[in-house]
């Protein structure tokens, strides 16, 4: 169990942002969750900066962290650039809660900005296919996602495996949507019907567009600190896990990530009291209900048709809209997980609030494909203790 409390957050809004760039939106995001942590600058001793596209979006390599932050209020502090595709943003947290851990730091900032948008539609699509094993993309076409071809795939094969339907997907979409609409940074906050959703342009067989999270600008950030003050506000880390593809024991990434929080934290996903998954697609968020143990093989799709993780069922899943209608800012989304149910743990999130209010979540992160499953997955659990 981690010794690392979360004590600030912050975010901004998520869309396409013409004037934005990976620093303003980085600053804004820090400035919001050291405001929100009573804390000054000073007092950080390093801060952890995800971002997973900048590189192939406008060359900017090895140093991103450091460039964006250069002449702000935070330039000097040490920083440690995080690069772990979709999963970036919770990679950099897991590392922020080691080096509490292990006592080289006492005040930490974890920091997720992406900039994706771009006048060349192209251009984040071929970004994101670097999120896989390039070798085998040689004949694929640049103006295509690798991403929700893979995961339409996946959904194909449940489809004739367990006689699932189109509208299983679909009911994701209407979900959060619903719950996107009381989110105010959320990129889509317009309810849909199961009707539209299916009627709407098809990307992949199955998956409709507002089946596949969106291409758009974002950030978040985080201020931990290896003390407790004692405060309602303060969140701890109960449990960080990172699972890679090709790692030793049985099942998927998610599932031995999953496994190994578990072992860390003594709690179980059916423990907690509410969850974000990373919903890349509809289909994506069905199977993580299985990988999380949350339903048997096969019977992901019945969570939200039974209402258990619907707002107001035992266990809501994605209250602030999640990748499909909050956005998927890359190397944002895990921290945007977070911020989310901080604001949850905290009875802060306003009318998408799940009552009671929770003492435990949990988030789950995944990035990447290779060899048909997520190339890194992270599972975190959340615990408010006063």
């Amino acid at each position: 169990m981690s010794s690392a409390y979360i004590v600030g957050v912050g975010q901004t809004a998520c869309g396409r942002f013409a004037d934005a760039t990976v620093a303003s939106l980085a600053i804004a995001a820090l400035d919001a969750a050291l405001a929100d942590s009573a804390m000054e600058p000073g007092r950080v001793d390093a801060i952890f900066f995800s971002n997973a596209l900048s590189g192939l979006m406008t060359g900017q390599e090895c140093v991103r962290g450091q460039v964006a932050l250069r002449h702000s209020r935070y330039g000097g502090i040490p920083i440690v650039n995080v690069e772990n595709a979709c999963a970036s943003g919770s990679s950099a947290l897991h590392l922020a809660c080691q080096s509490i851990d292990a006592g080289a730091y006492e005040t930490v900032a974890v920091v997720g900005s992406e900039k994706m948008s771009d006048p060349d539609r192209r251009k984040p699509i071929v970004a994101l296919a670097g999120a896989a094993d390039v070798a085998l993309l040689a004949d694929r076409s640049k103006d295509h996602s690798v991403f929700m071809d893979s995961y339409a795939e996946r959904a194909g094969r449940r489809i004739e495996i367990y006689g699932w339907t189109a509208a299983d997907y679909a009911e994701v979409v209407v979900k959060n949507r619903r719950n996107a609409k009381n989110n105010p940074i959320a990129q889509y906050r317009d309810e849909m019907t199961l009707a539209e959703v299916l009627a709407s342009r098809m990307i992949s067989e199955p998956l409709t567009l507002p089946m596949c999270s969106p291409i758009g600008d974002g950030a978040a950030a985080l201020v931990l600190s290896g003390t407790h003050f004692g405060g309602s506000r303060e969140i701890r880390v109960r449990a960080s896990a990172v699972s890679a593809t090709g790692g030793p024991g049985p099942g998927s990434v998610v599932q031995r990530a999953t496994a190994t929080a578990r072992e860390q934290s003594g709690i179980d996903p059916n423990d907690v009291g509410v969850i974000e998954v990373h919903d890349a697609t509809a289909s994506a968020e069905l199977e993580a209900y299985e990988q999380l143990g949350l339903a048997a093989e096969g019977e992901g799709n019945r969570l939200i048709s039974e209402g258990r993780t619907v707002l107001g069922g035992a266990l809501p899943v994605n209250t602030g809209g999640g990748l499909l209608s909050r956005g998927h800012p890359v190397g944002a989304t895990g921290v945007l997980q977070i911020v989310e149910l901080v604001g949850q743990l905290r009875g802060g999130a306003g009318a998408r609030q799940v009552d009671p209010i929770p003492r435990l979540a949990l988030a789950q992160n995944a990035g990447g494909f290779v060899e048909g499953d997520n190339a890194v997955a992270v599972v975190t659990i959340l615990e408010r203790e006063s």
